[in-house]
């Protein structure tokens, strides 16, 4: 393994591309047996703070983080926790019901718990003949 020396133009650089990404919590989609469950790191956030949204099995979360207004921008050596609104939309993996989704939030994770539409079910259906 090489190290490499620490260089004050490429912590500058590195800090400038940060600033121009957007703030974008993490999500994770997995599926249980009646429903598909998404969660997503929200730490510093307060749940009325976040709005979330189906729409054709889509879902949407949008919120804001806010910056803190305690400490000086001067006083900060180094500001990675991104601040400001974010919006996230993924297409869900099943068809939901949405009137039913259920949302929880604790220790900065938002869980939201979409029930899965009930599958077609399949039905035989028996040609009259009409001999005449």
């Amino acid at each position: 393994m090489s190290l490499i020396p620490w260089s004050p133009f490429l912590d500058t650089f590195e800090s400038l591309e940060k600033g121009v990404q957007n703030f974008v919590p993490a999500i994770d989609v997995y599926e249980e047996k009646d429903n598909v469950v998404v969660e997503a790191t929200l730490a510093g956030i307060k749940p009325e703070d976040v709005e979330i949204n189906v729409h054709d099995d889509v879902l949407s979360i949008e919120g804001k983080r806010e910056t803190s207004s305690e400490i000086d921008e001067k006083n900060y050596y180094r500001k990675e926790v991104r601040s400001g609104s974010f919006h996230r939309s993924i297409v869900l993996p099943a068809s939901v019901q949405a009137d039913k989704a259920e949302a929880d939030f604790e220790n900065g994770l938002l869980k939201i718990f979409l029930p899965k539409e009930a599958k077609a079910r399949v039905k035989n259906i028996k040609i009259n003949l009409n001999n005449k």
